[in-house]
C-alpha cells in the first residue's frame, strides 16, 4: 500500500474545504479558513510539521521521513477520544498525557498544545487518514466558528 505524505494531506484539504488558503511558515505548512484573504492570516485548520522546532522536538521529527499532521478540535470532542484537557505545558515542555509522542499511525494529543484541544498523528497510514478525515471535518467546522467571531470584531 502506497505511503500517504503530507502533500496528499494538504491537497485533500485544499480541495475539500471551501475558503481555506495553504501558508507556510515557522517551518511548516498550514491549512487557514480564510474566505477571500480577509483576515492577514485566518485561523487555524491544520498543520503539517516535518521538522524538529526550538521549543518543540518532542515527535523526534528530525528523523527520516517523519512528519506530523496538527489540528485542533472543539474541546468537547477533545475530551471525548482522551478524558480530559492537560495543563498547558512549560515552555519547552510537553503536556502530562500518557503517550509515545514519538509513536507513527496513531491519533493522540499534540504533544504541546493539548491544553488547546489540538490532536495530532504522525505520518498516518491511508486507513488512519480515514479516520482523521471526520476530525478534519471538526476543526475546520471549529475555524469557521472562530473566523466568524473574528470578524464580528472588525
Amino acid at each position: 500500500m502506497q505511503e500517504i505524505t503530507p502533500d496528499d494531506i494538504l491537497k485533500y484539504c485544499t480541495k475539500n474545504l471551501d475558503g481555506v488558503v495553504l501558508v507556510s511558515s515557522w517551518g511548516e505548512r498550514g491549512i487557514y479558513y480564510n474566505p477571500n484573504n480577509k483576515l492577514k492570516r485566518g485561523v487555524y485548520v491544520l498543520t503539517v510539521k516535518e521538522k524538529d522546532g526550538e521549543n518543540d522536538k518532542s515527535s523526534n521529527l528530525d528523523r527520516q521521513n517523519r512528519y506530523r499532521v496538527n489540528l485542533g478540535v472543539p474541546k468537547d470532542i477533545f475530551v471525548e477520544m482522551f478524558e480530559h484537557i492537560p495543563k498547558r505545558p512549560s515552555k519547552g515542555g510537553i503536556v502530562d498525557m500518557d503517550y509515545d509522542f514519538t509513536r507513527t499511525d496513531e491519533i493522540m494529543p499534540h504533544p504541546i498544545y493539548a491544553w488547546m484541544s489540538w490532536i495530532c498523528v504522525l505520518n498516518p497510514s491511508r486507513n488512519t487518514f480515514e479516520e482523521l478525515k471526520p476530525l478534519i471535518l471538526e476543526a475546520y467546522t471549529y475555524a469557521k466558528k472562530k473566523y466568524e467571531k473574528k470578524q464580528k470584531k472588525f
